[in-house]
């Protein structure tokens, strides 16, 4: 397209020619995040290094009505980073700088593309951390936790990122740059985080720190059934405990997980529970002696001894979404919410849909807050059967609507749900959040078709690519 070769010489002037990408193949690098089952080939990446360059890369396609879509490790779960076929694709990647770590204010400042845990590693020698902790956070960058208002199994205790910002320079559809802080009038931090890119774009943040505990108990939990551990966590949290996190996995996502890692979980399981305290050691101690009691329908129950077997007992969970590749070549993510009460009765409904449809699903999920990860397993070789996940997926959702849940917890709607707003939300409920996007960028240019269930109106439609790729067929790209 003429119009991109024009724009892609000038954002070259801005960011150097290096750090523009239009090769067909290198762009193949970034059709899409975490979710696969969603491709497009961006028109243009460029990968800036500082928020000045960033308003001068959004400022030149506001001039020429080209959309734009900012991405920062690809681990999104929900096609929030799903790039335009005839846009421009910002990867904010080498912005990697801890600017600032302020211990006594119990603070630090980073650039987007910081790695989760490189944060906490930057604390950790002042006694600090930083709480939100997503699965992937070995890998994913603050600026993607703030779009996406990511979670993680501590949130349960310690709340999601939005409970962790302080404040965030960001760059505004219009090419401005702007600083969102906590204070008085409209709440624009508390709406731009979670906003999945749809507002601005985060240049700089401002995080809260975490006192380090002073102690902290992890147990793992073999239960014959799903069930009983559902039990077991409803069991907990009427107790009136607040573990920092409490995780389950079902015998599926068990069966993954010991194929990739080897966590050696209880064998023959048909769910584990993951249950960590933390806090004052006579509190947790008190505390956890109760927790035993209450997995007391657990048929194993293992203590960690030290930070290391610690480590053992989470590596399966934190592993379980890239291990179901281990046992089905393609998968849909979902990310609904319920009721911690009705996580039995939700969990049988989803085995029956399971075995009605033939279609596999693996649960594993921060069950202390409902969270549910159901990964919808499929052969997308096979005819129909990613049509089949698509739709046990959509019932999936259904389900935690009808029992007063949520389509989402800390994935996002991206472009994978939004046709599921509907079912959540009035069309008055719709008009209202599109007026606040509208507010911030009136031209629609910053991440369309995402969030909200409006059709793509040029580009190539997302989805997964059965045939040759195009670029594949008219010799423009090799596939390995």
């Amino acid at each position: 397209m003429a119009r991109l070769d024009a724009l892609a010489d000038r954002l070259s002037k801005i960011v150097g020619a290096g750090s523009v990408l239009t090769d067909p193949a290198e762009l193949a690098t970034y059709d899409c995040d975490g979710l696969t089952y969603h491709r497009a080939t961006p028109g243009i990446v460029v990968l800036p290094d500082t928020a000045e360059q960033i308003a001068a890369i959004v400022r030149a396609c506001a001039a020429d009505g080209v959309p734009y879509v900012a991405r920062g490790s690809g681990t999104g779960l929900s096609g929030g980073a799903l790039p335009r076929t005839d846009g421009v694709l910002i990867v904010t990647s080498r912005m990697r700088r801890v600017l600032e770590v302020d211990a006594a204010n119990q603070r630090a400042v980073v650039e987007p593309g910081v790695i989760n845990l490189d944060v906490t590693r930057a604390a950790r020698p002042y006694g600090y951390y930083f709480a939100p902790d997503p699965s992937s956070q070995q890998v994913c960058s603050i600026g993607g936790n703030v779009a996406e208002n990511s979670g993680g199994a501590h949130c349960l205790k310690y709340g999601f990122t939005v409970n962790h910002v302080l404040a965030c320079e960001i760059v505004t559809p219009d090419g401005e740059i702007v600083d969102l802080t906590e204070g008085p009038g409209y709440d624009l931090l508390g709406a731009f985080v979670g906003s999945e890119g749809t507002l601005g774009i985060t240049t700089k943040v401002t995080v809260r720190l975490t006192r380090l505990p002073e102690t902290v108990q992890t147990l793992l939990a073999g239960f014959d059934t799903i069930e009983h551990a559902g039990e077991a966590v409803s069991a907990i949290i009427a107790a009136g405990v607040v573990p920092a996190a409490i995780e389950m996995m079902d015998a599926l996502s068990i069966e993954a997980a010991e194929a990739a890692v080897r966590c050696g979980y209880p064998p023959g399981a048909g769910a584990v529970l993951i249950v960590e305290l933390d806090g004052p050691a006579s509190e947790v101690d008190a505390q956890f002696a109760r927790v035993k009691e209450l997995c007391g329908q657990a048929f194993e129950i293992r203590v960690a001894a030290d930070d290391t077997e610690r480590g053992l007992i989470w590596r399966g969970r934190k592993s379980a979404f890239a291990a179901v590749g281990r046992i089905s070549p393609d998968y849909i993510v979902q990310d609904g919410v319920i009721p911690r009460t009705t996580l039995p009765e939700v969990l049988a409904r989803i085995d029956a849909l399971s075995r009605e449809h033939g279609v596999r699903v693996a649960n594993v999920f921060h069950a202390g807050d409902g969270n549910l990860h159901p990964l919808v397993l499929f052969d997308g070789a096979e005819p129909g059967a990613g049509e089949r996940a698509e739709e046990v997926s959509g019932k999936i959702l259904d389900l935690c609507i009808e029992h007063g849940g949520s389509i989402t917890g800390e994935h996002g709607v991206g472009i994978d749900k939004a046709k599921h707003m509907p079912r959540m939300f009035t069309g008055e409920d719709l008009d209202t959040m599109q007026m606040v996007r509208c507010a911030f960028d009136p031209a629609g240019l910053c991440n369309p078709g995402k969030v909200y269930p409006t059709p793509r109106l040029c580009g190539e439609v997302p989805g997964r690519r059965t045939g040759v790729h195009p670029l594949v067929e008219s010799g423009k790209a090799d596939l390995f």
